[in-house]
């Protein structure tokens, strides 16, 4: 794998715990994060610079702890350690009662503002170029009308800069709120786009947070955050309005 591999060689002092060791860090940091398949053993232990039995009795450290998951014919996987934000039984209460929304909004409010500030204030090179990446492709897709990959864009470019926030508590929490926003259910990007008519409102918004980032401004990245969700939430406010203008209009046109 080479230069390219985010995995050290480590020394023979004790090889397995050092590879134990290196993989726990990269899990806490956020680097390895659940569900993401490791190399083979042969990348992974050319990687590191162990041999495959001593790779192998790493891995089984891992598994034992609970940390990685051998799938046989698959490969290794990282375990799923945060959980999800709420019960498949919770979710689809929150979907029946369209209220919960507005909490979820606040949460995601002061999270990702905060986060915000910490990335414009720790993000390194490689966090950079990652949000510089993420944003030339929701642009390119905004141009070519791509709703699919625009949505795709848009939840990566959220999760790149909770990353570079370099706090692994708020990644690792923010990861399993993020998990409701893929599922779909709080999140309508499709309806946020009518709601400006293009949805060149929501790239200019990601534009400026990415741009504060960049730019190493911590004041302006929290609040280019907040002026996002809060328009995220008065878009949905104003089309939940509309909503039950037109239904309460139908009705009485039936008696009419």
């Amino acid at each position: 794998m080479g230069d390219t591999s985010p995995f050290d060689r480590v020394g023979h002092e004790s090889i397995s715990e050092a590879v134990v060791d290196q993989i726990e860090q990269m899990i806490v940091d956020g680097i390895l994060k659940e569900g993401r398949k490791l190399p083979s053993e042969r990348e992974l232990a050319e990687a590191m610079g162990v041999s495959r039995p001593k790779l192998r009795e790493a891995l089984q450290v891992l598994e034992d702890r609970g940390l990685v998951h051998v799938r046989h014919g698959e490969g290794t996987y990282i375990a799923t350690l945060s959980g999800r934000a709420m019960s498949p039984a919770m979710l689809a209460l929150y979907a029946r009662h369209g209220s919960a929304f507005y909490d979820y909004l606040e949460y995601r409010r002061e999270q990702e503002a905060f986060a915000s500030r910490l990335a414009a204030q720790r993000a390194t090179e490689s966090d950079k170029e990652r949000l510089a990446d993420i944003l030339k492709a929701l642009q390119e897709a905004w141009e070519s009308g791509d709703a699919e990959t625009s949505q795709e864009a848009d939840l990566a470019l959220h999760v790149a800069v909770v990353d570079a926030s370099q706090n692994t508590t708020l990644i690792h929490m923010m990861a399993s709120i993020y998990d409701l926003t893929r599922q779909g259910l709080f999140y309508n990007r499709k309806f946020l786009r009518t709601m400006d008519g293009s949805g060149r409102k929501l790239l200019d918004q990601h534009q400026e947070i990415v741009q504060s980032i960049l730019d190493g401004d911590p004041d302006r990245a929290e609040n280019a955050a907040r002026e996002h969700l809060n328009f995220v939430e008065t878009s949905f406010r104003i089309g939940q309005e509309q909503s039950e203008r037109e239904e309460r209009a139908a009705k009485r046109r039936k008696l009419a």
